[in-house]
Order: C-alpha cells, then sequence, then structure tokens
C-alpha cells in the first residue's frame, strides 16, 4: 500500500447516509470561518480542502451523531478536512475493517488527519498492532508516520496490551529513525517515549534504544535519542511508572 496502491472504494452508501452526509457538509459549511482556515497553514495542515471549522468544534458535533461506520465512510469519501475528522469521530472501532484502515491511511496528505486517526479510532480496533508493522514499510511521508503515530497511540490508550507488543516496536522504531523528514522522525520519536513511559520494564528497553540512537552519526536518530532520553529521564516520567504501592491492611 502506498499512494500508488490501488484503493478500495466505500460502499456506496445509503438514501438515508447520504442525506446525513449532504446535513453534516452544511452545518460544517455555516459554522466555517476563513480565519480559522487560513491559520491551519501555521500549523503545516494544507487548507485547499478545508473549510475553517475547529476540531474540538467538529468533535462536540460528532457526540451527536453517534458511531455510524456507514456514515464515517461517505464522510470520509467527501474528501473535506473537516467533514474527515467528522469521520473519525463517528467511526465505529468494532466495525474498522483492516481494508478500510489501509485505504484511509493511503489518503493521509496532512499530520493531522493521520494522528487523529490513530489516536481516536484505529488505536481501537483488534488488528492495529498489525498495521503498525505493515505501515512502517511504507514509504510516503504520511503513511509511514500513521504507524508510528498509532504505536504510540496504542502506547497511551491500549492497557490491557502485553509488554511484548511494544518490544516488537522497537526494532520498527530503530530501523525508521534514519529517516530524516519532519514527520516521520517526530512520529517515530513520539512512538519510542510513549512506550518508555508505559512501565519500568519498557522503559528501561526504550532507555537503552534511546541511547544507542543518540550516540548515532545519523542526525536524525541522534535528534530522536537524544529527545526520548530528555522526557524518559524526567522525573515526571519516572514518577509516572514507579510501582504504586498499596495501602497495608490492618
Amino acid at each position: 500500500m502506498g499512494k500508488s496502491s490501488v484503493k478500495a472504494k466505500s460502499p456506496t452508501p445509503s438514501t438515508d447516509t447520504e442525506l446525513a452526509v449532504q446535513e453534516a457538509l452544511s452545518w460544517l459549511r455555516e459554522t466555517a470561518s476563513s480565519g480559522v482556515r487560513d491559520g491551519m497553514a501555521r500549523f503545516g495542515i494544507p487548507c485547499g480542502k478545508a473549510l475553517g471549522v475547529p476540531v474540538g468544534t467538529v468533535q462536540a458535533f460528532a457526540k451527536s451523531l453517534g458511531r455510524d461506520a456507514a456514515l464515517s465512510n461517505a464522510l470520509w469519501d467527501t474528501d473535506v478536512y473537516e467533514a474527515r475528522h467528522l469521520a473519525i469521530f463517528t467511526g465505529d472501532p468494532a466495525r474498522v475493517t483492516p481494508e478500510q484502515m489501509d485505504r484511509w491511511c493511503a489518503d493521509f496528505d496532512n499530520w493531522a488527519l493521520c494522528d487523529a486517526a490513530c489516536f481516536h479510532l484505529f488505536d481501537r480496533v483488534p488488528h492495529a498492532f498489525q498495521k503498525v508493522t505493515a505501515w512502517a514499510e511504507e514509504t510516503g511521508e504520511f503513511q509511514k508516520r500513521a504507524a508510528f503515530a498509532l504505536l504510540a497511540s496504542l502506547a497511551l490508550h491500549h492497557k490491557k496490551a502485553s509488554d511484548a507488543e511494544f518490544l516488537d516496536g522497537l526494532p520498527l522504531i530503530e530501523a525508521a529513525a534514519d529517516d530524516d523528514r519532519n514527520f516521520v522522525k517526530k512520529a517515530v520519536n513520539w512512538a519510542l517515549r510513549s512506550i518508555g513511559s508505559r512501565n519500568p520494564a519498557l522503559h528501561a528497553e526504550a532507555l537503552t534504544v534511546s541511547r544507542r540512537l543518540a550516540a548515532s552519526g545519523i542526525p536524525s536518530a541522534r535528534w530522536i535519542g537524544r529527545d526520548a532520553l530528555r522526557q524518559l529521564s524526567s522525573a515526571a516520567t519516572l514518577r509516572r511508572i514507579a510501582p504504586k504501592n498499596k495501602p497495608a491492611r490492618e
């Protein structure tokens, strides 16, 4: 999969779904502000497909719509920036297929949609770890970023995941550390820091990787390692991973 891959089409939406999409687009257009749209460029978000609605406003609106897999896919297919955010917030993790994940990932053309999809939807689906491994081989900047944004999101949210699943991610991090593209290296760094902040065992393994990267002769790897070391060695991180002492029973 990648930017050149053939994409599967979404199922044809029903009339009710089509109506819901048009109503959502109307609401977005009515709520939009040119000032918000123009300000997106400051954050590296292309505004050519945007209307100008803050993400928080879109997320609040999504709550009124609920989870709806058909609506989510139809909204994504509009190719409107805010409608795609709405697609993420209305997506049903239980009904997200591997094919849908690949199709959306192939469409990522900015960090904001990539991260939102990984952080608010994809990290809740059963096959998320499989996509981390697959997407780490991608060549597109935002497709490869998705692998590590998803790995970071899993580290932050998936409380029941085993340490082994995150240990499997560390070699992927080291292998990608030589990619000096801004949005890739920052996601790689995010994943390393997030894994190391889960518990003492993963913290120790992440520190080992961070030290190796910090000593690298490759600038991007060195930056990733040094920045991760700084956070993983901080007092806040050490407090977070410290074993919690249970009160003694009388």
